[in-house]
């Protein structure tokens, strides 16, 4: 079979199924799953060709509900061809877009239509969008709800493009009010603006410079904020890429008192830690930062116990010049990490050694962040009915992460020469196969998917 061509029929010797690995056969019917087979002496009785993948582990295709495509505006940071061509090659069968840092952003219906425009004809898997909620635009908030977006993110703090403002308080009240009974979520980027946290003499080249700047405290003030506002409205909140482990008892008393609130880490808060982080290395900065090794293991045992919700990408590309290679500043270079095609291996790396298994990588890149973005009834699991979204890849297979198997269009990445478990063999987007083996299909294959 070749990339593009329909598989009607997946065999494997592992087929997750039913938070279980054991031998299958995924029937596939315009595109969607119609049937598994888990009988080894049922017989078939079919002209169809089966794609037998042997002992490569089939599941869904993980969903990454934060990814910056930055198409219009900004396309020479990323695209939506590169975006999802690179998200193919990593199993990701769906992606949401941020709105920012597209110009325009997704913060009013005209806008989200002009990002449906860029948009159409490009996509290798499917793409769905999360609208923005910006100061004074609550009056747009449900016409696009209308027109298929599924949730809104606003930030706290400066968002780093002045198209896309943070909101204050009473800005937070107003579409809260306005999203209250809507089935919509609302995501925060949790960092408050905090008096100058810099010390005086610091040299930016140096990591400690920047992780000073933006302390703990930061996101346990903004969180907190946000715990109370979804108590009062009863909106379903979210926090995008938590960093901090300190906020996690804010969290999980929210949850008790009754809000509906979620909570996404990254990949890069699992996998990097500041200590590793070299000066000058200015691929490793984001917002908000990457921690200490004592933090991160204290976000996987918050993840082990069910307190984090789901892991994703944070995908934040950029070109080269805007990371300041050349100076090494910390504190002058864009914040954004580019892993969209590595997040099903940098998760697998870090969690086998810590005695995670297959259905919770389902859990966490799958099911979870489908749920979140209102396609939990036709993405993420292996159903009858739902969409035939399959990565097939091999959990023991090794690779090293090489400038040449980079397809985002920048190939800046703090992972570059990272050896990572589980190479992915092909991904399949409603039963057509979009990657195989370093191939994608010749046309785009993904669709674009508006919440009903």
């Amino acid at each position: 079979m070749e990339p593009g061509s329909s598989v009607k029929m997946i065999k494997s010797q592992r087929v997750f199924l039913s938070n279980e690995i054991c031998p299958a056969l995924i029937i596939i019917k315009d595109g969607k799953i119609s049937e598994i087979v888990t009988s080894s002496d049922r017989e078939t009785t079919t002209s169809c060709e089966v794609l037998d993948v042997g002992e490569c582990l089939v599941m869904p295709g993980t969903v990454d509900s934060h990814v910056h495509v930055n198409e219009p505006g900004r396309t020479d940071w990323e695209g939506y061809w590169t975006a999802t061509r690179s998200a193919a090659s990593g199993g990701v069968t769906t992606i949401v877009d941020m709105p920012l840092n597209s110009i325009p952003p997704t913060t009013t219906l005209q806008n989200f239509r002009t990002k449906l425009e860029a948009a159409s004809g490009k996509c290798f898997v499917d793409t769905a969008f999360w609208g923005g909620v910006v100061p004074d635009n609550q009056s747009e908030l449900r016409p696009m709800i209308r027109a298929g977006i599924p949730g809104f993110k606003c930030f706290m703090i400066h968002s780093g493009v002045e198209e896309f403002p943070h909101v204050s308080e009473s800005d937070l009240h107003a579409a809260m009010a306005q999203l209250r009974g809507t089935g919509s979520v609302l995501l925060f980027h949790a960092e408050t603006e905090l008096a100058d946290q810099r010390i005086e003499n610091e040299d930016p080249c140096e990591y400690s410079a920047f992780l000073n700047s933006r302390p703990d405290s930061m996101e346990v003030e903004a969180i907190q904020t946000v715990s109370q506002l979804c108590l009062q409205y009863q909106v379903q909140c979210h926090i995008v890429h938590l960093s901090s482990a300190k906020a996690l008892d804010i969290l999980k008393a929210a949850r008790k008192a009754g809000a509906p609130l979620t909570v996404e880490t990254t990949h890069h808060y699992l996998s990097l830690s500041a200590e590793h982080i070299p000066p000058g290395a200015t691929l490793f900065k984001c917002c908000p930062p990457i921690r200490t090794q004592d933090n991160q293991e204290k976000l996987w045992s918050a993840l082990k116990d069910g307190h984090i919700d789901m892991v994703v990408s944070d995908h934040s590309p950029c070109t080269a010049d805007l990371k300041k290679l050349d100076t090494g500043d910390f504190m002058k270079a864009w914040g954004g990490i580019s892993s969209l095609q590595f997040g099903l291996p940098l998760f697998w790396t870090s969690a086998r050694k810590r005695g995670f298994s297959i259905p919770e990588v389902v859990k966490f890149l799958c099911q979870k962040p489908a749920e979140l973005c209102r396609l939990g009834n036709k993405k993420g699991s292996f159903l009858p009915g739902f969409d035939a979204d399959i990565v097939i890849w091999d959990p023991e297979k090794e690779f090293e992460v090489t400038e040449a198997c980079i397809h985002h269009k920048n190939k800046l990445t703090p992972y570059l020469g990272c050896r990572l478990y589980g190479e992915v063999f092909a991904t399949l987007v409603r039963g057509k196969i979009v990657y195989l083996k370093g191939k994608f299909s010749p046309n785009p294959l993904g669709e674009l998917l508006l919440a009903q």
